[in-house]
């Protein structure tokens, strides 16, 4: 079970403006201390569900994105995929793939990329019932 994520950041404000424009419109709750961000689900740890941090390196060094890390949040439908991806683009995201279908995956399963202002990607998604399939 994964516990929490991180991402590094060298510009903790600036990350901030970009994940407070996703991540509280998905639930979470955000602190911010001297070591970076917290994001939290209400109820998480008796859920198991797990926390977001953006944080400096521990290391000291400038931080990077790991080639292949990409880390995915659930959206409620469709249209929440498509708002927060614009919200996410104007909050100094750069678009990685715009929303929509993508053909090697499930007919539900419509898809947004994205990374923060540090490089992160981040994908947001949803698979909602409700919502109009790929091929229907």
């Amino acid at each position: 079970m994964i516990a929490y994520v991180t991402v590094g950041a060298d510009d903790i404000a600036r990350a901030r403006r970009f994940y407070d424009v996703v991540l509280p419109a998905l639930g979470y709750a955000v602190s911010e201390g001297p070591e970076g961000l917290s994001y939290t689900l209400p109820g998480a740890e008796e859920r198991g569900l797990p926390d977001f941090y953006v944080k400096p390196p521990f290391d000291g060094r400038g931080a990077a994105p790991g080639n292949g890390t990409m880390v995915a949040f659930e959206a409620r439908d469709q249209a929440q995929v498509r708002a927060l991806h614009a919200a996410a683009l104007r909050a100094g995201g750069t678009d990685e793939g715009q929303p929509g279908f993508r053909a090697s995956y499930g007919p539900r399963f419509f898809v947004a990329y994205l990374r923060d202002p540090q490089g992160n990607k981040i994908a947001l998604f949803s698979s909602h019932p409700d919502d109009p399939a790929r091929d229907g």
